[in-house]
């Protein structure tokens, strides 16, 4: 087991909500968790969702993989650099991320830069808009741009994403991420280094109703709503031609 310094224990210790803590003792004992075990063993169904509160409280992870029992490859988690520690106490993040939380929302309004919807403010995460495993905190001056607040559907999808890239995984290169969807869903030229374009929507409030609407339109033309959507859109697009 490697020799851990006695602050990147103390911060290892200070974590005290149950995912993490499970993550982090597991490694502690082990000398890594794979994505298998986090399933199979302590029931989590999104395993990079658990390691990323990991991440979350300052404790660099490493990403790799190993065989798992079926043969196929799978993801392993390990302490990563434990210089990489964001901040020294976990308090002082939360302050921190507090302050750029509070700017983000006075510079942008109360909505999810994905979804591009308002939300109540305690439902919005915030995030770096560069995965902190690509290009750490930057400049470390914690320019509230770096940052982005998403609702937890769509952190949890980013997390997902990010986790299969292979920029993520291997050439750790800023300038992928900045061109990425999920750094710029209003300005990308790709998804995950992959050729893809999407558009998230989601319907609240008194928009539901609509939605139900469509629904029963899309059932009617015995279509799924994604295939239905696309059909409206690609109908309008013809008008304009």
């Amino acid at each position: 087991m490697p020799d851990y310094s006695k602050e990147f224990l103390e911060l290892l210790q200070s974590v005290s909500a149950k995912r993490p803590k499970t993550v982090i003792n597991h490694i502690l004992k082990y000398g890594f968790i794979t994505s298998e075990e986090l399933k199979t063993v302590y029931g989590y169904n999104h395993p990079p969702r658990a390691v990323r509160d990991v991440r979350e409280h300052g404790i660099a992870i490493e990403t790799y993989r190993v065989i798992g029992s079926d043969g196929r490859k799978i993801a392993a988690y390990k302490f990563g650099d434990s210089s990489k520690i964001r901040f020294s106490k976990v308090s002082g993040r939360t302050a921190l991320s507090k302050t750029i939380k509070d700017k983000l929302i006075s510079t942008y309004g109360c909505k999810c830069f994905i979804y591009q919807e308002a939300m109540e403010e305690r439902d919005l995460q915030i995030d770096h808009r560069i995965p902190f495993e690509v290009d750490g905190d930057g400049n470390n001056d914690m320019n509230p741009e770096d940052f982005m607040l998403l609702l937890a559907s769509a952190n949890r999808a980013k997390s997902w994403s990010c986790e299969q890239c292979e920029n993520w995984n291997n050439k750790k290169d800023k300038a992928v991420c900045l061109s990425c969807y999920w750094a710029y869903p209003e300005n990308y030229s790709h998804i995950a280094m992959l050729p893809i374009r999407r558009v998230d929507l989601i319907w609240q409030g008194e928009d539901v109703e609509q939605y139900e609407r469509l629904k029963e339109h899309a059932l009617s033309a015995q279509k799924n709503i994604p295939d239905f959507i696309k059909w409206i859109i690609e109908k309008e697009l013809k008008k304009c031609t």
